[in-house]
């Protein structure tokens, strides 16, 4: 007995020891962050746009993924914590009106451009409070990707992407 359990024991060991996921799955892979602050919003024509360079420390490439966030000021001074809301961020208010955050992720290679615009928008932004235009505070987030070698997954059929993922929904 003592015999079949050291050898069930040497059995595992040797069969986890020698997996490696590296060639299948990149887990090892990190996002880079990054924060823009004080960004204060003007209307042209019920729009605004700013543009956010991305810091040269960080190096983005055509299949990367860029994720934006807004910092709710109300939520954070209630819970002392930073709450981050992922954009497009849309507020709809008792007059019908509506004013959206939302960005562009901009990359051409020839010519070297890699930035992200921040879009406040509304139907009437001049009647827009001071806590949506002034003192924004965004959390950018870059996060590695590739695009598929021959993938022969029809993108525009969900249970096809749904069974190449394995996803249960």
């Amino acid at each position: 007995m003592r015999f079949i359990f050291i050898l069930l024991c040497i059995t595992t060991f040797i069969s986890t020891s020698c997996s490696s996921d590296d060639d299948r799955i990149d887990l090892d892979t990190i996002g880079k962050t990054f924060e823009v602050a004080k960004i204060n919003f003007t209307s042209d024509n019920n729009i605004s746009r700013i543009g956010v360079t991305i810091p040269n420390t960080i190096e983005v490439f055509e299949s990367d993924v860029a994720l934006v966030y807004v910092r709710d000021p109300q939520i954070s001074s209630n819970e002392r914590a930073d709450a981050w809301e992922p954009l497009p961020r849309t507020f709809f208010f008792d007059n019908n009106g509506y004013a959206q955050f939302r960005y562009n992720f901009i990359f051409d290679a020839d010519r070297n451009i890699f930035d992200i615009e921040i879009i406040l928008e509304s139907d009437n932004f001049a009647a827009l409070d001071t806590t949506f235009t002034q003192n924004q505070v965004f959390r950018v987030v870059i996060v590695p990707s590739s695009f598929p070698k021959n993938s022969k997954v029809d993108l525009s059929d969900i249970n096809a992407v749904k069974s190449a993922l394995k996803l249960d929904f």
